[in-house]
């Protein structure tokens, strides 16, 4: 049994870097053939990219927040208040000696990987795009049913998004007045039906 286990544990780890391999890899002929079953492994979880050695300093501070639904037995619709998950993620960091990687970009990754696949229309035009969806409203229902009692049928997003201000030319502490922010509401999508 444990021989067993520890083929299928090999097994995985190699066609998991052969995928990665061909991901990483310039286009060829096995790659391209096998484009969707490679994406379908690689996307959300173990996308490749340069951030890590090239970051792209942040420039808006985002708080996205999350309220739910529940529909109840009389038809009744109950809408909770909105629960900040960037703050829950802040939090997590602020008070760790050794911070998740984890804690601190998967929501903010996330949205961003919405935002480049669904633009300002808030419609999945993709595959993708719904996967992205999918994998953003998630993150969301799991987060907020660890932290809140209740059952959910539904989930809405929004984001506060401000721009970071930027120092002053003459180099002294004092900083400009940031631009004014924007606030967008995102549509209910349904999850999978969670209760604490």
């Amino acid at each position: 049994m444990i021989d067993i286990a520890a083929t299928l544990c090999v097994a995985t780890c190699l066609i998991h870097l052969l995928f990665v391999f061909l991901h990483v890899a310039p286009p060829s002929t096995i790659s391209k053939r096998f484009q969707d079953r490679i994406n379908a492994w690689i996307f959300p979880l173990f996308e490749q990219n340069w951030k890590l050695f090239a970051p792209n300093p942040e420039s808006f501070n985002q708080k996205i927040s999350v309220r739910t639904m529940h529909t109840t037995e009389n038809g009744t619709r109950q809408v909770s208040g909105w629960f900040d998950l960037s703050a829950v993620d802040d939090a997590a960091v602020r008070h760790s000696v050794f911070p998740s990687h984890t804690a601190q970009n998967t929501l903010r990754r996330a949205w961003s990987s919405y935002l480049e696949t669904h633009g300002g229309d808030d419609q999945p035009h993709s595959d993708r795009s719904r996967m992205m969806q999918e994998y953003l409203s998630n993150i969301a229902a799991d987060r907020v049913a660890a932290h809140r009692r209740g059952p959910f049928e539904s989930v809405q997003l929004r984001v506060r998004t401000r721009p970071i201000a930027a120092s002053s030319a003459e180099g002294n502490s004092q900083h400009t007045a940031p631009p004014r922010g924007e606030v967008r509401h995102l549509p209910w999508w349904e999850v999978t039906p969670r209760a604490n």
